[in-house]
């Protein structure tokens, strides 16, 4: 949930995500079993699993990089959960999960072209590693799509990763106050008072929207736990 990111605050990642879902998650870093478990889902998703291996490595490598708070590999892993959810949704369930793996790949919070720099690397390293034109292309759409989660109607590939990419938004109570601290600390630099005016009106855009999730799954399960989430977070921030 992610608009154009900015030093306030003011971006819709860095200001929602979730989904009774994966929880916002602690510093980056990567653990051997989760690292493992991330590998093996990647290895089906290209033509030769050694290829695979090689860049699910590269990419854990820099969902791990110690500037991450909330953007790190746990979000990554709670997006490929929530793509596993919302699996009779895509068209292309394969381009849609390397999505999730290039969709911040690139992060940078005082940056506002990750999801552009992230495409771009999707396009350098997929054809690299024997992915087919036609899917690489569709997977740098998909993650250019994350920088204001928006898809077209009918857009079954864009409705699935933006809806796991926000799933974070209908999280637990408990969960979600995760989520939003891990967001403040990637934050650390802004001073508290820009920072809540730009959480704030992300917030209130974020309410505004007719629907924050498209796919039935994220609407029937996760739309009214993520707005009640979305409505006490702006409470607090605004006391």
């Amino acid at each position: 949930m992610r608009a154009k990111r900015s030093a306030d605050g003011r971006n819709d990642r860095g200001a929602p995500p979730g989904g009774g879902t994966g929880a916002a998650e602690p510093k980056g870093g990567q653990n051997p079993s989760s690292e493992a478990r991330l590998t093996a889902r990647m290895k089906p998703l290209l033509p030769d699993p050694v290829e695979a291996a090689a860049l699910a490595a590269e990419l854990l490598a820099r969902w791990a990089e110690p500037h991450r708070v909330y953007h790190a590999v746990p979000h990554l892993a709670a997006v490929l959960d929530r793509l596993d959810e919302l699996a009779d949704h895509p068209a292309d369930p394969a381009a849609v999960a390397l999505a999730a793996w290039f969709h911040d790949a690139v992060y940078d919070p005082a940056a506002g072209d990750n999801e552009e720099r992230s495409a771009v690397l999707a396009e350098t390293l997929l054809p690299a590693a024997g992915c087919p034109a036609g899917r690489t292309a569709a997977v740098a759409r998909l993650v250019r799509l994350t920088a204001t989660h928006a898809p077209e109607p009918g857009d079954r590939d864009g409705e699935a990763l933006c809806d796991a990419d926000l799933a974070v938004l209908a999280g637990p109570p408990q969960e979600y106050a995760h989520y939003a601290a891990a967001v403040r600390r990637e934050y650390a630099s802004v001073p508290e008072p820009a920072f809540r005016e730009g959480r704030a009106a992300v917030l209130r855009r974020l309410l505004a929207l007719p629907a924050l999730y498209r796919t039935p799954y994220g609407s029937r399960h996760w739309e009214a736990t993520a707005r009640f989430n979305l409505r006490a977070e702006l409470e607090l921030l605004t006391v």
